[in-house]
Protein backbone atom coordinates (compact mmCIF):
# COMPACT_ATOMS: atom_id res chain seq x y z
CA UNK A 1 0.00 0.00 0.00
CA UNK A 2 0.97 3.55 -1.24
CA UNK A 3 0.98 6.55 1.01
CA UNK A 4 -1.03 9.23 -0.59
CA UNK A 5 0.66 11.97 -2.51
CA UNK A 6 -0.58 15.01 -0.75
CA UNK A 7 0.02 16.88 2.46
CA UNK A 8 -2.29 19.47 3.57
CA UNK A 9 -1.36 22.25 5.84
CA UNK A 10 -3.49 24.33 8.23
CA UNK A 11 -1.77 27.77 9.43
CA UNK A 12 -4.54 29.77 11.57
CA UNK A 13 -5.24 33.48 11.82
CA UNK A 14 -8.18 34.05 13.78
CA UNK A 15 -11.03 34.17 12.58
CA UNK A 16 -9.25 32.76 9.21
CA UNK A 17 -7.45 29.70 8.02
CA UNK A 18 -5.14 29.71 5.20
CA UNK A 19 -5.58 25.33 3.83
CA UNK A 20 -2.75 24.05 1.49
CA UNK A 21 -3.02 21.25 -0.24
CA UNK A 22 0.45 20.29 -1.45
CA UNK A 23 0.59 17.18 -4.07
CA UNK A 24 -2.81 15.63 -5.85
CA UNK A 25 -6.31 15.76 -5.00
CA UNK A 26 -8.12 12.83 -5.98
CA UNK A 27 -10.46 9.66 -4.95
CA UNK A 28 -7.95 8.49 -2.50
CA UNK A 29 -6.74 12.10 -0.96
CA UNK A 30 -9.26 13.78 -0.84
CA UNK A 31 -10.20 12.92 2.66
CA UNK A 32 -7.02 14.55 3.99
CA UNK A 33 -8.56 17.82 2.60
CA UNK A 34 -11.99 17.02 3.89
CA UNK A 35 -11.09 16.76 7.37
CA UNK A 36 -8.66 19.69 7.63
CA UNK A 37 -11.74 21.66 5.99
CA UNK A 38 -14.06 20.34 8.21
CA UNK A 39 -11.89 20.87 11.35
CA UNK A 40 -11.72 24.28 10.51
CA UNK A 41 -15.80 24.92 10.61
CA UNK A 42 -15.53 22.35 14.05
CA UNK A 43 -12.54 25.30 15.46
CA UNK A 44 -14.98 28.29 14.65
CA UNK A 45 -13.09 29.23 11.71
CA UNK A 46 -15.54 31.16 9.33
CA UNK A 47 -13.29 32.46 6.79
CA UNK A 48 -11.02 29.85 4.62
CA UNK A 49 -9.01 30.36 1.54
CA UNK A 50 -7.44 27.44 0.05
CA UNK A 51 -4.01 27.78 -1.52
CA UNK A 52 -4.06 25.41 -4.53
CA UNK A 53 -0.33 26.78 -5.94
CA UNK A 54 1.36 23.21 -4.96
CA UNK A 55 -1.75 21.57 -6.43
CA UNK A 56 0.19 19.27 -8.88
CA UNK A 57 -3.34 17.44 -10.00
CA UNK A 58 -7.17 17.76 -9.00
CA UNK A 59 -9.98 15.51 -10.29
CA UNK A 60 -13.81 15.97 -10.06
CA UNK A 61 -13.49 14.33 -6.55
CA UNK A 62 -11.60 17.47 -5.67
CA UNK A 63 -14.15 19.91 -7.23
CA UNK A 64 -17.12 18.12 -5.51
CA UNK A 65 -15.21 18.43 -2.34
CA UNK A 66 -14.60 21.83 -2.50
CA UNK A 67 -18.22 22.75 -3.60
CA UNK A 68 -19.56 21.19 -0.51
CA UNK A 69 -17.34 22.54 1.68
CA UNK A 70 -18.45 25.71 0.16
CA UNK A 71 -21.80 25.46 0.65
CA UNK A 72 -21.50 23.90 4.49
CA UNK A 73 -19.29 27.42 5.16
CA UNK A 74 -21.65 29.55 4.01
CA UNK A 75 -24.28 27.82 5.86
CA UNK A 76 -22.02 28.38 8.59
CA UNK A 77 -22.33 31.89 8.02
CA UNK A 78 -18.54 31.99 6.31
CA UNK A 79 -16.75 31.65 3.01
CA UNK A 80 -14.44 29.72 1.13
CA UNK A 81 -12.57 30.03 -1.52
CA UNK A 82 -9.63 28.93 -3.86
CA UNK A 83 -6.47 30.48 -4.60
CA UNK A 84 -4.19 29.28 -8.08
CA UNK A 85 -6.38 26.22 -8.77
CA UNK A 86 -4.10 24.16 -11.15
CA UNK A 87 -5.06 24.78 -14.79
CA UNK A 88 -7.21 21.45 -14.78
CA UNK A 89 -9.03 22.19 -11.75
CA UNK A 90 -9.63 26.19 -13.27
CA UNK A 91 -10.97 24.65 -16.31
CA UNK A 92 -13.75 22.27 -14.61
CA UNK A 93 -14.50 25.25 -12.53
CA UNK A 94 -15.35 27.28 -15.65
CA UNK A 95 -17.04 24.10 -17.19
CA UNK A 96 -19.36 23.70 -14.69
CA UNK A 97 -20.53 27.34 -13.92
CA UNK A 98 -18.37 27.02 -10.42
CA UNK A 99 -16.22 30.23 -10.71
CA UNK A 100 -17.87 31.45 -7.10
CA UNK A 101 -15.48 29.10 -5.87
CA UNK A 102 -12.31 31.60 -7.03
CA UNK A 103 -11.40 34.25 -5.06
CA UNK A 104 -9.87 37.48 -7.37
CA UNK A 105 -9.35 37.62 -10.88
CA UNK A 106 -10.23 34.01 -13.06
CA UNK A 107 -7.51 31.66 -13.53
CA UNK A 108 -8.19 31.01 -17.04
CA UNK A 109 -10.06 33.13 -19.58
CA UNK A 110 -13.56 31.40 -20.60
CA UNK A 111 -14.16 29.73 -23.97
CA UNK A 112 -16.85 32.28 -24.63
CA UNK A 113 -14.94 34.98 -24.58
CA UNK A 114 -16.10 36.51 -20.63
CA UNK A 115 -15.08 36.08 -17.40
CA UNK A 116 -14.58 32.46 -15.58
CA UNK A 117 -16.86 32.77 -12.52
CA UNK A 118 -19.72 35.18 -13.89
CA UNK A 119 -21.90 33.43 -11.78
CA UNK A 120 -21.64 33.93 -8.16
CA UNK A 121 -24.03 31.67 -6.94
CA UNK A 122 -23.99 27.68 -5.85
CA UNK A 123 -27.11 27.02 -7.59
CA UNK A 124 -25.44 28.16 -10.98
CA UNK A 125 -22.88 25.23 -11.29
CA UNK A 126 -23.28 21.98 -12.86
CA UNK A 127 -21.75 19.14 -11.82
Amino acid sequence: MSLPQLNVYRHDRRPRALITPAGEIDLETVSLVRGTLDDCLRDGIRTVDVDLTPVTFCDCSGLNLFIESYQRTTAAGGTLHLHYPPPMLARMIELTGCGFLLAGPPAVPAASGGVLGSRGDATGCRV
